[in-house]
């Protein structure tokens, strides 16, 4: 692993299926206990908006804190990291990278599947973001979440 402050980090990039993996662990670690939580809720506006904010905070907090990985991401040795750096984003950028990563998905999930043609294996949310998705072998983490 490599950096150069006018290239940014080089070096091994995350695979598709590691990414998916990751996706679908954080869509079952989060969204089955929550459902299980929200069937109770009579309120369907309500039941959306906590589903929307539980699904922002958990994305924001752990793709923004220090070791740059959801619990799925953590499980299967993955990261998110600055292209500049090679280090964290801060919570504004995840923010962001979710945000787009939303869009990733209306788009008949072609952002999601940019990355299997683009040069730096990156999807939209990456680029948009600035950001790489690395596994943790070659930018291990110091602490989780970090």
């Amino acid at each position: 692993m490599t950096f150069d402050g006018s290239t940014g980090p080089s070096g091994p990039r995350a695979e598709f299926w590691y990414r998916f993996g990751a996706f679908l662990l954080d869509g079952l670690i989060v969204g089955v206990p929550l459902n299980l939580i929200l069937f109770s809720v009579d309120n369907l506006a309500l039941r959306q908006f906590v589903g929307i904010v539980a699904g922002v905070a958990y994305s924001v907090f752990f793709i923004g804190s220090g070791s740059g990985q959801t619990v799925g991401m953590k499980l299967l040795n993955i990261r998110v990291v600055d292209v500049a750096t090679g280090g964290r984003i801060d919570y504004g950028r995840a923010f962001i990278r979710y945000v787009v990563s939303i869009a990733s998905g209306f788009a008949c999930l072609i952002g999601y599947l940019w990355m299997l043609w683009d040069a730096e294996k990156q999807t939209w949310q990456d680029k948009v973001a600035n950001t790489y998705v690395v596994p943790t072998s070659a930018y291990p983490v110091e602490a989780w979440p970090g």
